[in-house]
């Protein structure tokens, strides 16, 4: 393990070193996929006799509709904000490492249920092995949103270390949230961040001969063929199509590569904002996607649900069996990616589809009430369904 934390340093430390120009894009690419698989070895080392990986997460069972994790340094208010969400109780001090595991509570929210993990505070060197950082990232990476929860009165540093701990172990973002920079702090530096960031749109198909070939459909002023071919090579591949939609970069490519990178949904809570001024909390205002609160005091913990319920993006289906009423009060949860009717039956009952002859839809994806559709019709939340089996 030590092993690796060195090279990694030292190709941290060359990269650092390497004036970034056209002519040093080869050379940068290559460190970047060594470094890529480097990292990904720190997070899931081999293991002999059956032993657990290093890099495994903490043992908490996966459980309720979603899983959301509090992420963040030591003594920001993670553990306070589980306890006023959930009820559970996690440890409170003002001393840093108050929490040394994962915390498990449950929020009911809108017919919900999602899990929120109290994770313990990361240090920065976390994606390097240090402190107990591979296994919250670990743990991070198993859930559907997790919410960095920031120090109003911290500096910008904070917010930046830990994005970059968290993409050192392959976590990326689809929504990247702004905390709040005291007055009198440089805030032009916020916007440069991308938000919405979806996943690389190129097409990377392995191939048995004719070498490495790319193609653009734009132009490319990130990577060439060279680039292209380095990065390869690091990962053994000498045979590929690859197809750029984009002006993509080295690290885009070895996304696709690596395959195993998460774009996860994420949110900046920004803590203990009674210890800030209102003019500090106006500049707060004007700066998108962001959730201000005081856990201590529970200053809009329901504004930082609401954006919870946003981010996760889940579907509320209601059952209405034959001659009844739909049943508002426990409703289906489907994820925003799997919606059909098909998953909502899986989602009931396995075997249900073994009976499945048609369903009976009301509510906004019907074109009428009630709408007769089969297993591939896509259902919107708040939709009303009604199976009908086959005799």
């Amino acid at each position: 393990m030590s092993t690796i934390m060195q090279k990694i340093k030292e190709i941290e430390d060359e990269m650092a070193r390497t004036q970034k120009n056209k002519a040093t894009a080869h050379h940068l690419g290559l460190l970047k996929a060594k470094l890529a698989k480097l990292r990904r070895d720190l997070l899931a080392p081999p293991t002999k006799g059956g032993g657990a990986a290093a890099g495994e997460g903490f043992d908490v069972t996966k459980s309720g509709d979603s899983r959301v994790g509090l992420v963040g340094f030591p003594s920001v208010g993670k553990s306070t904000l589980l306890n006023k969400l959930t009820g559970t109780f996690s440890e409170v001090a003002s001393y840093e490492f108050t929490t040394l595991t994962c915390i498990p509570g449950v929020i009911t929210y809108r017919g919900a249920k999602i899990q929120l993990l109290d994770l313990p505070g990361i240090i920065e060197g976390a994606k390097d092995g240090k402190g107990r950082g591979r296994q919250v990232i670990s743990t991070a990476r198993t859930c559907n949103c997790i919410i960095i929860v920031l120090d109003a009165i911290k500096p910008i540093t904070h917010k930046r270390l830990i994005e970059k701990e968290l993409e050192g172990f392959g976590i990326r973002y689809i929504i990247i949230t702004h905390f709040f920079i005291s007055s009198g702090r440089n805030t032009d530096g916020l916007m440069r961040y991308r938000l919405n960031k979806e996943p690389p749109n190129l097409t990377f198909r392995k191939k048995d001969k004719g070498g490495i070939n790319l193609t653009s459909t734009v132009t490319a002023t990130h990577l060439d063929l060279d680039t292209v071919k380095a990065i390869c090579s690091e990962y053994r591949m000498h045979n590929a199509d690859i197809t750029l939609r984009y002006d993509a970069t080295a690290d885009d490519l070895i996304d696709v590569i690596e395959g195993s990178r998460i774009y996860m949904p994420c949110i900046y809570a920004v803590n203990k904002i009674d210890q800030i001024t209102l003019e500090e909390l106006e500049i707060l205002d004007k700066l998108p996607h962001y959730c201000p609160i005081s856990a201590h005091l529970e200053w809009n913990l329901d504004g930082l649900l609401d954006k919870i319920w946003e981010y996760l993006d889940l579907t509320r289906i209601y059952t209405k069996p034959k001659a009844m009423n739909p049943d508002y009060d426990d409703p289906v949860i489907l994820s925003s990616k799997k919606r059909t009717v098909e998953d909502f039956c899986i989602r009931i009952h396995k075997d249900m589809l073994k009976q499945f002859k048609y369903a009976l839809v009301w509510g906004s994806s019907a074109k009428h009430k009630p709408q007769r559709v089969g297993r591939e019709h896509e259902l919107e939340d708040e939709d009303v369904v009604q199976i009908v089996k086959k005799i």
